[in-house]
């Protein structure tokens, strides 16, 4: 008896232990490591943890991020000029001016979305370029069971006339101002893909190319994996 006793409470030790362990592991949160591949300077920059900072070749930038932080966002800015307070400003992806960003950066820029731990209990990431195009980007999960998503074509080489600006492409949204192209007004719960999103698409097909698509565009990762995101990766 004595010893049956024992098992059992081993047993439901062992198994608080591993509830305690996972649970713990769930809490972390993860570590984005983002890094500069290209030739010249990117400012990378994220939201709501992170900040900014400027990237060299080759550079690399840690960044720990909490549990349960949702729709957060990481992004490189091109063509920047700061001062020793941090203010100043970007061609492309500027925040407001300053260099540690308090808020998502003007389009066009091509961004790494996440929420960690969300509702279905599972990390979220994808690859957006609903703000249009500035700098080809890919997510690696240090968990090598999740999908690594890519988009390394050089979208702004062909950008349509109407989107085209400096140093990036728009998105149609920005550029345009319509409600087909936004999802908004008419088209909240009816947006069909338009030639510019269609455009978007066959040059990155992982990344999300309008607002309502999601279907191909949306990558899950257990709690626990951190994220390895490039630019011109």
């Amino acid at each position: 008896m004595g010893e049956s006793t024992l098992a059992v409470s081993v047993s439901v030790t062992a198994t608080l232990a591993l509830g305690l362990l996972l649970y713990l592991q769930g809490v972390e949160g993860a570590t984005f490591v983002i890094q500069n591949q290209c030739s010249f300077t990117v400012w990378a920059a994220g939201i709501p943890v992170g900040g900014g900072q400027a990237l060299t070749q080759g550079q690399t930038w840690s960044v720990e991020v909490p549990a349960g932080t949702r729709a957060g966002r990481f992004w490189g800015r091109t063509g920047c000029s700061f001062d020793a307070s941090g203010q100043g400003s970007c061609n492309t992806g500027d925040c407001g001016g300053l260099l540690s960003c308090q808020v998502s950066g003007r389009p066009p820029a091509t961004l790494a979305e996440y929420t960690l731990t969300g509702d279905n209990n599972l990390d979220t990431y994808d690859i957006s370029l609903v703000d249009g195009f500035n700098l080809p980007l890919k997510i690696t999960p240090s968990d090598t069971t999740c999908p690594t998503v890519d988009c390394s074509s050089n979208i702004t080489a062909n950008c349509p006339t109407e989107l085209q600006v400096v140093e990036g492409c728009d998105s149609a949204c920005a550029a345009l101002n319509s409600p087909q192209y936004c999802c908004t007004g008419d088209y909240v719960d009816n947006c069909p893909p338009t030639s510019y999103s269609q455009y978007f698409k066959g040059q990155c097909p992982q990344a999300y190319s309008y607002a309502k698509d999601d279907n191909t565009s949306t990558f899950t990762c257990t709690p626990g994996a951190n994220y390895n995101i490039a630019f011109c990766a």
